[in-house]
């Protein structure tokens, strides 16, 4: 997994009222278990996040009036940081979206779930913009749009610690993959296992059903499956990688008119370095390493 470029990350959050009173930004009590807004009340801070850049910049025509509503499947470590939905406050995507409803004159910044495989096929509504390590595909095209790629995309190996899986054994064993994702296209398609891959709704459900046993490796986007083996404190590891040249990109709805000017935000936060200290800030750390130092396998 390449960033387009860098990587590192905070621990994951402390009380969330305590991180955004002392950042600027308040939380919204309307919120449900699925929903989260941050208020920046002025501030240039959204949670945690430090934003930069000019407020007001670009002009949004938003779907709820004062606030950029961004969906992804939350929360995702060095991602979008918190263990539920209502205490995210940090991470590259999350704080990702806190410059851009910045840079959009936005105080608010509101954040839902939803199911990965919808986002992807064009289901989701009622949103501005989607940030979910989502990798930019012509398929996918079809049905969304996105932004230019921000950080590109490998498929990564998790299993637990103590494995016997090896690049020359995979396709015989038992492999978990993420439903909708090109990780899960990449087994089927080109690992080409022995059994069918059993198929999870999300990143928790794959994860878990790895430490039970159900399955003897998960197969998803680097990003991820490092991020998942640093929060396991050593119970599981990624052991190889699979280059599929992929990219991340911001998935808009279908014929969106805020698409321009999203892209022309995201291009200037990777030109002014902005993405890039996110990603020195939220992933490496979150990654406990350098992808580029896992062992990259070959599909036979």
């Amino acid at each position: 997994m390449r960033s387009v470029r860098t990587f590192a990350l905070p621990a994951l959050t402390a009380a969330l009222l305590a991180a955004l009173t002392s950042c600027g930004g308040s939380a919204v009590g309307s919120d449900d278990s699925t929903t989260h807004t941050t208020d920046a009340k002025g501030f240039r801070a959204y949670g945690k996040c430090k934003v930069t850049g000019a407020r007001g910049s670009i002009h949004l025509k938003t779907v709820e009036k004062g606030t950029l509503t961004v969906v992804g499947d939350l929360p995702s470590p060095g991602w979008w940081n918190g263990d539920t939905v209502r205490q995210i406050d940090s991470g590259y995507e999350y704080c990702m979206a806190a410059n851009l409803a910045y840079r959009a004159g936005l105080s608010k910044l509101t954040v839902r779930n939803v199911s990965f495989d919808a986002l992807v096929a064009g289901k989701a509504q009622d949103f501005d913009m989607a940030l979910a390590e989502i990798s930019i595909t012509d398929a996918r095209r079809k049905v969304v749009d996105f932004s230019s790629p921000y950080f590109s995309s490998d498929i990564g190996v998790l299993v637990e610690s103590g494995s016997k899986v090896t690049k020359d054994n995979i396709a015989g064993l038992r492999l978990g993959v993420k439903q909708g994702t090109t990780g899960a296209d990449f087994v089927r398609d080109r690992l080409r296992p022995k059994s069918q891959p059993k198929v999870f709704a999300g990143d928790v459900e794959l994860q878990a059903a790895l430490q039970a046993g159900q399955i003897d490796a998960a197969l998803t986007d680097v990003a991820i499956v490092l991020g998942k083996a640093q929060e396991s404190k050593g119970k599981l590891k990624v052991i190889g990688q699979y280059d599929t040249g992929e990219s991340y990109g911001a998935l808009y709805p279908k014929g969106g008119k805020n698409s321009a000017a999203l892209d022309g935000a995201i291009d200037a936060m990777k030109k002014d370095g902005t993405l890039d200290k996110l990603s020195s800030t939220y992933l490496a750390e979150a990654f406990g390493g350098d992808p580029a130092a896992i062992a990259v396998w070959s599909a036979k």
